[in-house]
């Protein structure tokens, strides 16, 4: 008989205690920290918008009014123990016309480092919520206001203390463990456990150094199995010279990914490291697991006003915007990872990001491709390919995203997306235009398009979607957007266009 486990829920009052805990945590460590090292902006804005689809159908359409009220802070650190960045709002929904009742939506975006003991022992967190499609063959939205069944706030958090040290002249070692929770109130929900062990010594004979490491991973799915897979591995370093360092490795991995008990299976890996400048950086590695095939691809070029870069990954994944897999959900994750070149620090390189969004008016909880939930461990490939142009006066960014997830866990009860569908592929770019007119003002212009196939053609579809804005300063702390923007859904069950004016005035304190 399946035994019985508490079903874990995400309600919205847990969401919203939960990033006040966060938020008071934050403050409570800055206190440890001098002043000048933490920066605390308050701000509230308010956005009216005009649809003429608010319920994105092709046979019911009706047109609303909708008011945002958003209030929201940012918090930063940037100190010796403590280098975080949080930044989090409440948005209040109402509908004018009452097609919907009144609503709140989190977003958050949160990540740090807090050094416990003196370059030994060290505690990673992050957290965010953000708005995820239930299913990739509902409809697809870029709006967070939409009265749309498909769509739920996201939750994901993770704590993460780990130690390292040196061993002598032996090796270095890092131990982490990791507990991670993700899910959504109207669907799957997991809770992720890992613990990682390892040593190595780079220069152990001359330039042949060698490597071991144990792992260890539970995943709990709320409406599925667990599953579990435990790793142990030794390699070998070879620095060719102080640009190109080469790594193979062979071990034997315990899993339960595609069985009932954990079965064994030997597992290998090849790979390497190649910086030819400080402006070019290449790194590669292909192995194989229990459940097949892995790799990761990585490359990025950076010139005076440009950043390349490219990534290919595979490899097991159990909720969306996992990390390691490079994914791009939304505006801030695109431009983080455009502006690695730019600025390396995170906390840094977050508000860089976080002045730059508003500066050109765009929200940064703006989906540029979607994902969906998982139910089951599943297996992700994603390929990335993003391009930054960064001017005086213009601004041009480009993305072209592909990923295709198939389910590893073959005998699971769970029901997501995946169930009927050997393989669910999502592709898609997206355009980012932004010119400068005066030192406060500035245009912009998006345009995007995200195709969706399963097993079936009734399944595929096609959002496209294109907006202009307009934004300017009022002052130092207030600033306005107006924008328009329209989007075409092509599916055979439910097609619909939608054209929506927005506009939004912005006051930080």
């Amino acid at each position: 008989m399946k035994p019985v486990r508490a079903r874990r829920t995400f309600t919205p009052e847990s969401r919203q205690a939960s990033a006040v805990a966060l938020a008071v945590a934050a403050l409570v460590l800055s206190t440890s920290v001098c002043a000048q090292t933490v920066t605390v902006v308050p701000r509230v804005s308010v956005s009216e918008t005009l649809t003429n689809n608010v319920n994105l159908s092709s046979t019911d359409r009706k047109s609303e009014q909708i008011t945002e009220v958003s209030p929201g802070v940012n918090v930063s650190v940037n100190s010796a123990r403590l280098k975080t960045y949080f930044d989090y709002a409440l948005n209040h929904v109402n509908y004018a016309q009452g097609t919907s009742d009144a609503k709140n939506q989190n977003a958050l975006t949160t990540f740090g480092t807090f050094e416990a003991v003196d370059n030994r022992a060290f505690i990673d967190f992050a957290g965010s919520i953000t708005q995820q499609a239930l299913s990739p063959f509902g409809p697809l939205s870029n709006s967070n206001t939409a009265v749309n069944s498909n769509q739920a706030e996201y939750t994901a958090y993770s704590v993460s203390p780990y130690l390292r040290g040196e061993l002598g002249r032996f090796a270095s070692y890092d131990a982490r463990y990791s507990y991670a929770v993700s899910g959504s109130d109207a669907s799957a929900n997991t809770v992720n456990n890992d613990a990682t062990v390892n040593l190595r010594n780079a220069s152990a004979f001359g330039n042949l150094g060698w490597t071991a490491a144990v792992s260890r991973q539970r995943v709990d799915f709320n409406e599925g199995r667990n599953t579990e897979a435990d790793n142990v591995s030794l390699g070998l370093t070879y620095r060719v010279n102080p640009q190109l360092n080469l790594s193979a490795n062979a071990g034997r991995e315990s899993s339960n990914y595609d069985s009932l008990e954990k079965t064994n299976y030997n597992t290998g890996s090849v790979g390497l490291n190649w910086q030819p400048s400080e402006r070019t950086t290449l790194s590669a590695l292909t192995g194989r697991r229990s459940f097949g095939n892995t790799h990761s691809l990585s490359f990025e070029h950076r010139s005076a006003r440009t950043v390349w870069r490219f990534t290919d990954s595979q490899d097991v994944t159990t909720s969306p915007n996992q990390a390691g897999l490079g994914s791009v959900g939304t505006a801030f994750d695109l431009f983080d990872a455009q502006f690695v070149g730019i600025e390396s620090d995170p906390i840094a390189r977050a508000q860089l990001v976080n002045n730059f969004l508003q500066s050109y008016g765009i929200s940064p909880t703006a989906s540029v491709v979607g994902e969906f939930l998982l139910a089951a461990a599943s297996q992700q490939r994603r390929q990335d390919l993003s391009f930054a142009l960064l001017g005086v006066r213009d601004t041009v960014t480009f993305l072209l995203t592909r990923t295709q997830t198939s389910r590893i866990d073959t005998i699971t009860n769970a029901i997501d997306s995946l169930t009927n569908n050997d393989v669910v592929t999502q592709e898609g770019f997206s355009v980012n235009y932004s010119h400068r007119l005066t030192p406060d003002a500035s245009l912009g212009m998006l345009l995007s398009r995200q195709n969706t196939s399963g097993s079936t053609s009734a399944q595929a579809s096609t959002l496209t979607s294109v907006s202009v804005n307009l934004s300017t300063k009022f002052g130092r702390r207030a600033s306005g957007t107006v924008s328009v923007a329209h989007n075409k859904y092509d599916n055979q069950a439910s097609p619909y266009t939608e054209t929506a004016l927005r506009g939004s005035l912005n006051m930080q304190f």
